[in-house]
């Protein structure tokens, strides 16, 4: 596989946000950025970004950078992954798909779970530095018709156990492969954690 720049990388953003109450978790600012803008523009250093959305004029399209694709998508998690995997190019082998409320993955961490993508594997997992499976997980071309099997608000992780001698880890430094952020108890401490 020679060009990493042709795997695509899905954010799934068309989550309703029910826990955070009046507050939508993607636009929350961190480091002056919208949650949302700041995930987008770190996926972008390393090629295409597709990005699900509930409508084409919620609050969120307002901060998804113009070089990242729109893909509108209503129901659940299973149909936020399906609408993104079905917008990835024809030519793409595989792609690489993220929550967007990760708020240490970084746009380094992404070019790594794609630079362990192979011809030969079928999976790539990011995984914590002691080595619990998160995200970003890349999926090659050969998983994608496994997607139809889900269904509600369950994620991709499903796929993974179809294809356990196809799959590599990419271990990333603590605990970023696993921290999302869902409720305002999980952004307060986030926010009052000591830095690096």
């Amino acid at each position: 596989m020679e060009d990493k720049a042709q795997i695509p990388t899905v954010i799934l953003a068309a989550g309703r946000s029910s826990r955070m109450g009046a507050r939508d978790k993607l636009l929350e600012d961190i480091d002056g950025l919208p949650l949302l803008r700041r995930q987008v523009e770190r996926a972008l250093e390393s090629g295409l970004v597709i990005v699900t959305l509930p409508s084409a004029d919620h609050p969120r399209a307002a901060v998804v950078p113009a070089r990242a694709t729109i893909v509108v998508v209503a129901g659940q998690m299973s149909d936020s992954i399906r609408a993104g995997i079905a917008a990835v190019p024809v030519d793409a082998p595989g792609v690489v798909i993220l929550p967007a409320d990760m708020p240490d993955i970084t746009a380094a961490d992404i070019s790594a779970v794609k630079a362990a993508a192979t011809d030969d594997i079928a999976i790539v997992r990011a995984a914590t530095q002691d080595g619990k499976p998160g995200h970003p997980i890349y999926f090659a071309r050969k998983t994608f018709s496994d997607f139809n099997i889900l269904e509600g608000d369950r994620g991709a992780f499903r796929i993974c156990e179809n294809w356990p001698d196809d799959t590599k880890i990419v271990p990333l430094n603590g605990q970023r492969a696993r921290l999302d952020l869902d409720t305002p108890e999980d952004w307060d401490r986030y926010r009052n954690r000591s830095r690096p």
